[in-house]
C-alpha cells in the first residue's frame, strides 16, 4: 500500500497544528497507520534595516524575522483517507504538498 507524506508549511505554527490534529483524527476514524504528526526545524529569516531613512545620524538597526514552520504526516494511502485529507478546509496562509510513495 502506498504511503502519503503530507507536509504543511506556514508562517504561523497554529492553523498547521490544527490541521495537523485533523489529518490524524481522519486517520484514527478509518484505522489507518499514522506517523506524526512531525514538527521540523524552524526557518528564520532575518532582514536588518536601517532605522533612518537617509544618510544622516546614528548606525542603527532594526531586524525583522520571519519563521517559517513545516510539520510532516505520513498516512497510508487509502483511497477513503485521502479523499478525506482533500476535504479539510484549510487557510490560504498554510500550503500542504501531498506526496504519495510506493
Amino acid at each position: 500500500m502506498p504511503i502519503a507524506r503530507i507536509k504543511l508549511i506556514s508562517k504561523d505554527a497554529r492553523p498547521i497544528r490544527e490541521i495537523a490534529n485533523q489529518i490524524v483524527a481522519i486517520a484514527k476514524g478509518i484505522n489507518v497507520k499514522c506517523k506524526g504528526p512531525i514538527p521540523l526545524p524552524v526557518k528564520h529569516m532575518t532582514i536588518p534595516t536601517r532605522k533612518t531613512n537617509c544618510g544622516d545620524g546614528s548606525h542603527t538597526y532594526d531586524h525583522w524575522q520571519m519563521r517559517i514552520h513545516k510539520w510532516l504526516v505520513e498516512i497510508d494511502g487509502s483511497d477513503q483517507a485521502l479523499r478525506q485529507v482533500m476535504r479539510i478546509p484549510v487557510p490560504e496562509a498554510v500550503q500542504i504538498e501531498i506526496t504519495l510513495m510506493a
